[in-house]
């Protein structure tokens, strides 16, 4: 491994502190996205980073006990002539902004949340592979918590609707999705209520929502019932306070219940998210695997 004390200028030298990381879209969809650079902690996010667009990275600091595992990280940070060090435990939690960083930072762009192709997107639905939306989901923790989510089960395309409260990436959910952002590409869907009824010559429009719906393992998958549907689904869920909002409901070609014992009224979205992404990847249900759009 190079000496991380030897990258870039002196070792003794304090590393230059992030600038306090905003929501990567911030009102703007697609390249210029990837210009602003932000923290992205712990092992499991940076592993990933390295092996899907190291291009990306643009310093990284870790500590003593790491520096075995980012060894080859290091090397090619090396030959690319970008800063990398080894600091103390006072440094790293000042680097990373909460002591909570897992032992390892790097400072990278994230990458771009895409303006979707409702085009493109009919190739998707021909090739019969399912879409998660979001609309309105405006915790940063659930939206890391739903790509991670995605990731793990291979629904590798998301789509935020352009609702004033939906979450965007953001250090806080990468944090979350512990690298699942390199495995899930995040589009962005203008006038979202008028595009998804251009979507649903495609796709079966499915929201979520309170009331006397199907269970959502009735509708979602390829071969519910028994019968091969003849469009994949796109699954909606909504913002955490209120839902779905009205347009979108209306928007929908059907519309799903996740039912629970009563004793509470419902689940956390991102927790919803996980049991219904299960559905909507099961059997008979086609995923994109491990590419990019």
């Amino acid at each position: 491994m190079p000496d991380p004390r030897s990258a870039k200028g002196p070792s003794k030298a304090a590393p230059s502190k992030p600038a306090p990381s905003k929501p990567a879209a911030e009102g703007a969809v697609g390249e210029s996205i990837r210009r602003k650079a932000f923290r992205i902690l712990g092992l499991p996010a940076v592993a990933a980073l390295f092996a899907r667009d190291p291009g990306r990275v643009e310093r990284l600091f870790f500590d003593d006990r790491m520096k075995e595992k980012v060894g080859s990280y290091c090397a090619g940070l090396a030959q690319a002539r970008k800063v990398y060090r080894l600091l103390p435990a006072e440094e790293m939690e000042k680097v990373a902004g909460t002591p909570l960083h897992g032992g390892v930072v790097a400072v990278a762009a994230p990458r771009p949340v895409l303006p979707l192709d409702i085009d493109e997107a009919a190739r998707w639905a021909a090739a019969g592979e399912p879409l998660m939306i979001l609309d309105g989901v405006g915790n940063p923790h659930n939206l890391g918590a739903i790509v991670r989510t995605c990731a793990f089960f291979g629904i590798n395309r998301l789509v935020l609707s352009d609702h004033a409260e939906q979450a965007l990436p953001s250090e806080a959910a990468y944090r979350v999705a512990e690298g699942g952002f390199e495995y899930v590409t995040l589009y962005q869907l203008p006038r979202f209520a008028q595009s998804l009824r251009h979507l649903r010559a495609h796709y079966r429009i499915v929201g979520t929502a309170l009331g006397d719906h199907p269970d959502p393992a009735t509708v979602l998958p390829a071969a519910a019932g028994g019968n091969a549907n003849p469009k994949p689904a796109a699954l909606i869920l909504g913002n955490e306070e209120i839902g779905l909002p009205a347009p979108t409901l209306q928007a929908c070609n059907q519309l799903v219940t996740l039912r629970g014992s009563g004793q509470v009224q419902s689940l956390n979205v991102s927790a919803t998210a996980a049991i219904l992404v299960h559905a909507l990847a099961a059997p008979g249900a086609a995923t994109p695997g491990d590419r990019r759009a």
